[in-house]
């Protein structure tokens, strides 16, 4: 199994910032085809859906399956999505992207979204898949996605491995307030807050006008920065008093030595959004967690190859560290 702890970027893509823009951007996300996937809606238990995307497969029902957790603002047609998906397809597994709510392109129904410390929407979707398939569920998140996976094994303890054989958790944000402060400052602000903000803010509003006087709209409309957002916005909405508290207590990293199943939690050391200072280290994570700390990466970057290079090496090395614990 090839660990991506020694991974180096191509030599015309220095530093984090270019290692996480041009992937996303340019490189290529398959092999072959694009991934085709069917859609199902699930009704959650709060009266809501959630939008679920199912890779069109002709693998066989007592195949693994693959199942990643988006990350902010992503869907099935985030380039880590579609890369996953066609790694998952090369071994012959099912593959399934659960959006959460509001990412699949239509409003969500409760006055609610999503948030980084979502676990027990996490745990409904694994046992439902669980109760749809016997096969191993091999579950992977990215960025947002990843840490609110973390999360959940933590909060699953001994129980988690009635859902899943092992988890991967994919420059996940598992210190919410350094990485908070990084991306709200300097070159993070003026692109990546920018560009979430563009889209979250849209999205917050129209659930405002689904549900008039949810949320200070005014406050919200002034936000600059993700801290102001969380605060007028995803805070109050998920049961968090303020960003401090929201930050604080959906954070992944304090909690680690709880999980009891095989983990893999890979950042890049020059991620923009996850400083290296931020991470954890070995004796925080306990013996189930294994981490891969490479220096290069940026933020679910990894690219490799000749130009304009390809993004499947780290889906490739993620799938096959999942497979390797049983």
């Amino acid at each position: 199994m090839a660990s991506l702890q020694g991974y180096a970027a191509p030599r015309w893509l220095p530093g984090g910032h270019t290692q996480t823009i041009w992937p996303a951007l340019f490189a290529r996300r398959f092999a072959g085809a694009a991934p085709q996937f069917d859609r199902e809606r699930w009704d959650t238990p709060d009266g809501d859906f959630i939008d679920v995307d199912v890779l069109r497969s002709p693998a066989p029902g007592y195949a693994p399956w693959l199942v990643l957790f988006h990350g902010l603002e992503g869907s099935s047609n985030s380039h880590y999505a579609q890369a996953f998906a066609d790694v998952a397809a090369q071994r012959g597994w099912h593959f399934a992207l659960p959006h959460f709510r509001g990412c699949s392109g239509e409003l969500n129904l409760a006055p609610r979204a999503y948030h980084s410390g979502d676990f027990e929407e996490i745990g409904w979707i694994l046992h439902r898949l669980r109760q749809r398939s016997a096969a191993p569920l091999r579950v992977a998140g990215v960025s947002l996605g990843g840490n609110a996976l973390l999360r959940w094994a933590e909060e699953a303890g001994d129980t988690a491995a009635a859902a899943a054989s092992a988890v991967a958790a994919i420059c996940s944000p598992v210190d919410l307030t350094a990485s908070g402060h990084a991306i709200g400052q300097g070159f993070g602000r003026l692109t990546y807050t920018r560009m979430f903000l563009s889209s979250m803010k849209p999205r917050a509003l129209a659930k405002w006008q689904q549900h008039p006087g949810l949320f200070d709209r005014d406050k919200l409309m002034a936000a600059r920065d993700l801290y102001e957002f969380d605060n007028v916005f995803t805070a109050p909405l998920h049961g968090y008093k303020n960003t401090e508290d929201y930050w604080q207590r959906a954070s992944a990293k304090p909690h680690l030595a709880r999980i009891r199943i095989p983990t893999l939690v890979l950042n890049a050391r020059n991620d923009p959004f996850v400083p290296a200072h931020s991470l954890p280290v070995q004796l925080e994570a306990g013996r189930f967690v294994t981490l891969w700390q490479p220096h290069q990466g940026g933020h679910v970057g990894f690219p490799a190859g000749s130009f304009p290079c390809q993004v499947q090496a780290m889906p490739q090395a993620v799938a096959a560290w999942l497979a390797a614990p049983e």
